[in-house]
């Protein structure tokens, strides 16, 4: 699937006024919301798992306390 963003004009962000990179801070598409790939299947999947590895416990947090 492809799409195109409104504010992006031949690869700058008009809403930002920076270099589009999709997902950046203040960008209209939500990196919760969408995957943006590295194009390197190896990397995205190492990058999905410092993801998960960042994620706070708040159940084992709370009983700690």
């Amino acid at each position: 699937m492809g799409w195109t963003c409104q504010h992006d004009y031949k690869g700058y962000c008009k809403r930002v006024e920076k270099t589009c990179i999709p997902g950046m801070k203040g960008c209209t598409l939500k990196s919760s919301e969408y995957i943006f790939t590295t194009g390197s299947y190896e990397q995205d999947k190492k990058n999905q798992q410092d993801k998960k590895d960042e994620e706070i416990d708040f159940a084992a947090l709370a009983r700690s306390n």
